[in-house]
């Protein structure tokens, strides 16, 4: 063994607690940078081979009703490859044993042929039989929720009838990765579930004989979707249409692909502060490790080792504890990204998984590490090799302090003596004090980012459900009331309060720009639901015109006073000019 490198094993086992506290900290880079790729890439592939095993979706389609030959003219709209039909109402369900509200979704599907859209990955049990009315397959979260097994019952009420259901089946689908009800935050399996059933009886059920109330296609190769979905639009304009959307507009795939990005943010911030940290210690150690054997350094070279040779022989104590943490980091991030990946893969219903790390992600991570690694000690380790051996023996220039910046401005006389040596030190070195700084700050940006989610959501919790929607209980109408029915809920034994409120689908265009949203009429003064300033203040909402959260008016690029085109998305879909008059 070359005396260096038996030098360098030596200085590593003399210095093993320091290293050791260095490698874990490059683990930690490493193994969530690994961590995070993994399960995005992971769950990239499995969702890709979801949507595509079961043939989801391109464009969607709801409509108050239009007849089953209006079909044949969507197909006739130029990029238009698949075009599938289908019966969809909210229903009310009845659990036995669970007296809280619960509402859902029922969807048909074909009474024979496979669907050609949004196929179902069943889990348990079989398809309804063609022409049962009382048989349903039920989304597998809701059923684990509460306890169902297919041979199980359920009662629903559908189009105003009580109906008594037969769970055959337990299933997942691509539309549905991500349950929530409407106006909910987040999912809850307990009281909000999706149901499948043949078309004919649910038809027959939802009084949608011979029509249906939501279109699903799936594009040619070379279609154009903001034409495809312009052309369905004009359509289905007369039949009570919705609005027309593609994919990344669907409710549960854009809050994946929302969370897929901030997942892929993940991959560059976390790994940063780790590697940042472990970069700053690396050169505080080796400076220091260097300027304790200036004798060594000059006897080294008086022996005729050159400044390669010193350079390259603190550059591999320093590549040896970044190659153990760098090895020791992508076996726990692949560990902890299977774990990882599993979790979204419950959370997001997917019905497998492909769990995946890319070579490429192991070399980045280990080349991005080392560069860090490097960069970090490269001043130390040329000072080390540019030292002359006369110059290294004798010990280091005794340090010349100076009077600091405030001193000579004249604040000198509210310093203490220790606190101008300390202002001194920083002066002195500002380098090496803003990068002890940064190590701190980077320290304390790991603590705050592990408590913060849950304090962040517990907030939203409060001032969503405290401050601005304070009732105990919603009631949504399939159609709109009048006023008429306030008085029936106000009369019910309990009820002390009642509001009502009226929302309504719209496309909000200024210029350019649009946005596909919900357009929301409250009671004057109301109490139940209130709307808040930044300051969490009740804002009153005039008359007139409209009021927009400062986060859309920066998406539509619009300001109070700004003339904002409204499309209402349902009914006689009319248009009209509204005026912004608060943020």
């Amino acid at each position: 063994m070359r005396a260096l490198d038996l030098k360098l094993w030596r200085e590593l086992w003399g210095m093993r607690g320091q290293a050791l506290a260095i490698a874990a900290v490059i683990l930690s880079g490493v193994a969530t940078m690994v961590m995070f790729r993994g399960t995005f890439d992971s769950l990239i592939e499995t969702r890709d081979s979801y949507y595509e095993s079961q043939r989801f979706a391109e464009v969607f389609a709801g409509m108050k009703r239009a007849p089953e030959s209006l079909a044949g003219r969507i197909r006739e709209i130029p990029g238009v490859g698949e075009v599938e039909t289908r019966v969809v109402t909210a229903v009310n369900l009845d659990i036995e044993g669970f007296n809280e509200p619960v509402v859902g979704k029922i969807v048909s599907i074909p009474d024979r042929d496979e669907a050609l859209h949004n196929r179902l990955w069943l889990t348990e049990g079989r398809m309804p039989e063609p022409g049962r009315d009382d048989e349903v397959v039920l989304v597998t979260t809701f059923a684990e929720a509460h306890g169902f097994r297919p041979g199980d019952r359920l009662k629903a009420i559908i189009n105003g009838r009580l109906k008594a259901l037969a769970i055959v089946g337990l299933a997942q689908s691509p539309e549905y990765i991500y349950q929530i009800a409407p106006g909910a935050l987040f999912p809850d399996h307990k009281r909000y579930g999706v149901l499948w059933m043949a078309r004919t009886p649910l038809a027959a059920a939802a009084g949608m004989d011979g029509a249906f109330n939501d279109v699903t296609l799936r594009l040619s190769a070379r279609a154009i979707e903001q034409d495809v979905v312009d052309r369905l639009d004009d359509l289905l304009n007369v039949y009570g249409g919705r609005g027309a959307y593609g994919r990344d507009l669907q409710f549960s795939n854009r809050f994946l692909s929302e969370e897929l990005r901030q997942l892929e943010t993940s991959v560059t911030v976390f790994p940063a502060i780790f590697i940042g940290v472990a970069a700053f210690l690396l050169n505080v150690v080796l400076a220091r490790l260097i300027n304790t054997q200036r004798d060594q350094i000059a006897i080294l070279k008086a022996f005729g080792y050159g400044n390669l040779a010193v350079g390259l022989h603190y550059l591999k104590l320093v590549a040896l504890i970044t190659l153990i943490g760098i090895a020791a980091g992508v076996v726990l991030g692949i560990y902890w990204g299977h774990g990882l990946a599993r979790v979204y893969m419950e959370f997001y219903s997917f019905p497998f998984l492909h769990f995946v790390v890319h070579p490429s992600v192991v070399m980045q991570s280990a080349l991005i590490t080392l560069a860090a690694a490097a960069a970090g000690t490269l001043h130390a380790v040329s000072r080390a090799a540019r030292m002359a051996p006369a110059e290294a023996m004798r010990p280091d220039s005794p340090t010349l302090y100076r009077a600091t910046f405030l001193e000579r401005i004249g604040f000198q006389r509210f310093l203490s003596q220790p606190s101008r040596m300390v202002m001194r030190h920083i002066e002195r070195r500002p380098v090496k004090s803003l990068l002890s700084m940064i190590g701190i700050a980077f320290a304390c940006g790991i603590m705050m980012v592990g408590n913060f989610q849950e304090g962040a959501v517990r907030f939203m919790v409060e001032v969503q459900f405290s401050m601005s929607q304070r009732d105990d209980l919603t009631v949504n109408f399939v159609e709109p009331s009048s006023r008429r029915a306030l008085h029936a809920f106000a009369a019910l034994p309990g009820v002390e309060h009642v509001e009502g409120f009226r929302s309504v689908p719209v496309r909000l265009r200024y210029g350019h720009r649009s946005y596909r949203t919900s357009l929301e009429g409250v009671e004057p003064g109301g109490d139940l639901i209130r709307v808040l300033d930044t300051g969490l203040q009740p804002v009153e909402i005039p008359e007139e015109g409209i009021v927009l959260t400062d986060h859309l008016a920066k998406i539509l690029g619009v300001r109070v006073g700004d003339a904002l085109i409204v499309e209402v998305l349902e009914g006689s879909r009319p248009v009209r000019e509204v005026p912004v008059v608060g943020l």
